[in-house]
């Protein structure tokens, strides 16, 4: 109780004293009327070893979020743009010869699938007279439906730490809080005092912690969601360049202009 009354005009002779005597004076005056200095870096440093490693892993985890943001973003927009152009190429040809001419000088995922084809197309040409073309279709779907799989799983490679991430940290921030906590009890028990001086700085370093899993959880979970909209953006695009691309060799077929790769050979 006395502390309570005591404390303004501690602080205040602390502020109106000159530089060289307030370090007399703060020898002077008992730990609990003392200023703490409550800024996130004081806060950190003061903080228990293991609250210092939760709080460090969990920057370490809000930097890679924004990392994988920066790569990802810029991977899966030149994905789609590479992806929209190639099938706006394939829709526009009339026979898979014309879709390899219109796309020679684009890349990606859309150009694998044509090349594909046209092997496989090549590699059946000779049975197609005795066999039909049922099987080369057959064949050129199962071929095109692994390829779109494995591009899908190459473009959303890295998004799974987005989700481990944000389903984590505010469990690794809860954890260093609950430990902060401990120890600001421990200290309380040990200074023998419930004054709020004592007790305020041990809690706000331990509540730092938890602050810190919602900053690293909430944007990954927002950019994860993102990304994913995103990712089932592309595969519509995939499949429907892929569907593009068995037409063509439906029409090849149906027109007997696969002799064309054959020729071009």
């Amino acid at each position: 109780m006395l502390a309570r009354f005591i404390r303004p005009f501690a602080c205040i002779m602390l502020l109106m004293a000159p530089a060289c005597a307030q370090e007399a004076i703060r020898a002077a005056m008992p730990a609990a009327l003392l200023p703490h200095d409550l800024s996130p870096w004081a806060m950190f440093m003061a903080a228990d070893l293991v609250v210092k490693s939760v709080m460090v892993g969990l920057a370490i985890a809000s930097l890679f979020t924004w990392m994988i943001l920066v790569a990802k973003a810029l991977e899966i927009a030149g994905a789609k743009g590479s992806m929209r152009h190639t099938l706006r190429a394939v829709s526009q040809s009339r026979t898979l010869q014309d879709a390899l001419a219109a796309t020679a000088k684009l890349s990606g995922a859309g150009s694998v699938l044509l090349k594909a084809a046209e092997e496989e197309v090549q590699l059946s040409w000779g049975a197609i007279a005795t066999a039909g073309g049922a099987g080369l279709k057959e064949r050129v779907a199962s071929r095109l439906s692994r390829l779109q799989a494995a591009a899908s799983r190459r473009l959303a490679r890295g998004t799974g730490l987005l989700a481990s991430i944000g389903s984590t940290a505010p469990f690794v921030g809860l954890f260093g809080t609950v430990w902060g906590i401990m120890n600001a009890f421990i200290g309380i028990s040990q200074a023998q005092t419930t004054n709020l001086a004592v007790v305020a700085p041990g809690i706000a370093e331990a509540l730092l912690a938890t602050a810190m899993g919602l900053v690293a959880a909430i944007p990954a979970v927002v950019i994860y969601n993102v990304f994913s909209r995103s990712l089932a953006g592309y595969r519509q695009v995939l499949a429907d360049t892929a569907a593009a691309i068995e037409r063509l060799v439906s029409r090849d077929l149906d027109f007997n202009d696969t002799g064309r790769v054959e020729k071009n050979r």
